[in-house]
């Protein structure tokens, strides 16, 4: 094997990377997202869960991706770790249909049909329609790309045994295929230079076009192949980096899986070959015999540790112990970002969840104004603080997530809880500085006149109540109460009109005094800026359910003027009713 046989063997590699890399990213996008939600719905049934992940695997072409996937579901929440157990064992055999397409390539036959079962056959005629889609046809992208993807993978494959096939006239190469005879040796190199070139397909096919130049025997190959399934785990082992403890857990179980599985075939086998003696370990494995090895490898782990789904959960919390804090906004993964329905869905369950604590930061602020507690009121700040982290995560990832190519409804989905976002942080900001009124009457010692307090209770009772109609209305999305803000809204500006008048009366009488004004402006301001913040809330549900678009402005005037007129003023006319306060 001379330096330019060393040269076209590395060039056969890059192909064969560059090739896989392209096929199955294209695949991805082909199948994904028909696949991912099926993944999501997975049922509680382990053999369903095997049979999924070989299905998706042996579509994507990359039991890593499939693991880097379950990883990012786990660690968003849509996916438990029970339930990734199976897919996992299912996506080690769904790999090894890389290795049966490869074995393609040891064909030796003269017959017209036998031929064309060869992949030098086919795959320029596969390249060939590939450029004409890429060329001709913007939509046919991703199936070019796994035809190109395929054609070249399979030109690297063929570079590669031909830059090898001088191998087998040295004697210092054949001796070192006897020395990965020991289990040990063979099981590290297979796991190291699977790690290094980060996928099990493509380790494999170096194997198999070793193999095509009969120097490798069945005693060397099988502890190589046995590590580089252990040697694939790294690439889900990285994706866990920064991911939350189940999502690490997912990744160890991964490990685990194939280490066990390694260890119990080897002793199994070697125990076996010592007592029985397989005649097969001497001779030369082909590229076929490889594919068998390492679908029968990956069967044989997935029957034994089927039944122990319960162990290798147990043995990965071991290994990845709980921790008592939690972080919602883990479920913000970026590995979802590859389907932005998935992602957009745990952006939704995550603004419902600041709404919620908007809410509760609201009616607890309020309910200081009547009973100033000093720990109740340091919880409404921490809840305030929990919300701006809550605005700060998801906004990043929806401008993330709003840069991929969205339908027009997940368009409109980003629109409105980009804009909820927002409304909800400043609801719990104005709840801090509710807070901070009822500290300040608190410490002063001062409090409103008798006919203040009842006119203020009335406005605060408006707002809590338009504060749950516009949360209810979000998490919902319901346009029928949504539209009940509005008036409301309308009613709560009206409120602090006339009490600012009032207290101007009160004034002038000296009933009340500046101090006190002071305080009111503020209270009022805030409860009326809470208003704001819902009826901004309400539009965007109702604006982007029906145009896709939000402009509180205009919805104003067609809810006024429109058809839905009548029922604007009849719903306006109830809220006055019931939130009314005499005018001095």
């Amino acid at each position: 094997m001379s330096i330019y046989d060393f040269f076209h063997l590395m060039g056969g590699l890059a192909l064969f990377l560059y090739g896989m890399h392209i096929m199955g990213d294209s695949l991805e996008k082909r199948a994904g997202k028909r696949l991912r939600p099926i993944l999501e719905q997975l049922t509680r049934s382990p053999i369903k869960g095997v049979m999924l992940g070989a299905g998706v695997t042996a579509v994507i072409q990359s039991s890593s991706a499939t693991t880097v996937m379950i990883v990012g579901f786990v660690n968003s929440g849509i996916m438990h770790l029970r339930q990734a157990i199976p897919v996992i064992m299912g996506a080690n055999i769904g790999t090894t249909i890389t290795a049966w397409i490869l074995s393609l390539t040891g064909i030796r036959s003269d017959s017209f049909v036998m031929m064309l079962l060869k992949p030098a056959t086919f795959s320029p005629l596969l390249a060939f329609a590939g450029i004409v889609m890429l060329m001709g046809c913007k939509r046919k992208r991703d199936t070019a790309g796994i035809l190109l993807g395929f054609a070249v993978l399979m030109y690297g494959m063929e570079l590669m045994s031909a830059s090898v096939s001088g191998l087998a006239e040295m004697p210092a190469f054949q001796q070192l295929m006897v020395a990965f005879s020991n289990p040990l040796l063979g099981v590290l190199v297979g796991a190291v230079v699977t790690a290094i070139i980060q996928s099990s397909s493509a380790s494999v096919g170096i194997l198999q076009a070793i193999a095509n130049t009969g120097t490798l025997g069945y005693s060397a190959a099988l502890p190589i192949i046995m590590g580089q399934n252990i040697g694939t785990c790294v690439t889900a082992l990285l994706s866990s980096i920064g991911a939350n403890r189940n999502a690490k857990r997912v990744a160890m179980v991964h490990l685990y899986f194939n280490l066990i599985g390694t260890v119990v075939f080897l002793s199994l086998f070697y125990l076996l070959d010592a007592v029985i003696g397989f005649s097969f370990m001497d001779s030369q494995v082909s590229a076929f015999g490889i594919a068998l090895t390492h679908t029968s490898f990956n069967l044989f782990t997935t029957a034994l540790m089927l039944p122990f789904i319960s162990g290798l959960e147990w043995l990965a919390h071991k290994t990845i112990r709980d921790d008592r804090r939690g972080d919602k906004l883990e479920m913000l993964d970026e590995r979802l970002l590859n389907t932005p329905t998935v992602a957009i869905q745990q952006c939704s369950k995550l603004t419902t969840e600041m709404a919620q604590l908007a809410r509760k930061a609201l009616l607890q602020a309020d309910a200081l104004l009547d009973r100033f507690d000093a720990k109740a009121a340091q919880e409404v700040a921490e809840i305030e603080e929990m919300v701006d982290q809550y605005e700060d995560r998801l906004g990043g990832y929806l401008v993330q997530v709003s840069s991929r190519n969205l339908s027009a409804e997940d368009s409109r989905q980003v629109s409105k809880l980009l804009h909820a976002i927002g409304d909800f942080e400043r609801i719990s900001d104005h709840a801090v500085n509710l807070s901070e009124v009822a500290e300040e009457l608190h410490t002063k010692g001062i409090g409103f006149s008798p006919e203040a307090i009842v006119e203020t209770r009335q406005m605060r009772g408006a707002v809590r109540e338009i504060v749950s109609l516009a949360v209810d209305a979000f998490t919902l999305n319901d346009i029928r109460t949504a539209e009940q803000v509005e008036p409301l809204e309308e009613v709560i500006d009206k409120l602090r009109t006339d009490i600012k008048a009032n207290h101007v009366e009160r004034l002038r009488s000296g009933v009340c005094t500046i101090e006190l004004g002071f305080v009111l402006g503020d209270l009022l301001h805030n409860l009326e800026r809470v208003g704001d913040h819902c009826s901004n809330i309400a539009a965007s549900v109702i604006e982007m359910t029906k145009s896709g678009r939000v402009d509180t402005h205009q919805l104003v005037r067609e809810l006024r003027s429109g058809a839905s007129g009548s029922q604007f003023q009849e719903l306006y006319q109830q809220y006055v009713l019931k939130y009314s306060i005499p005018r001095q």
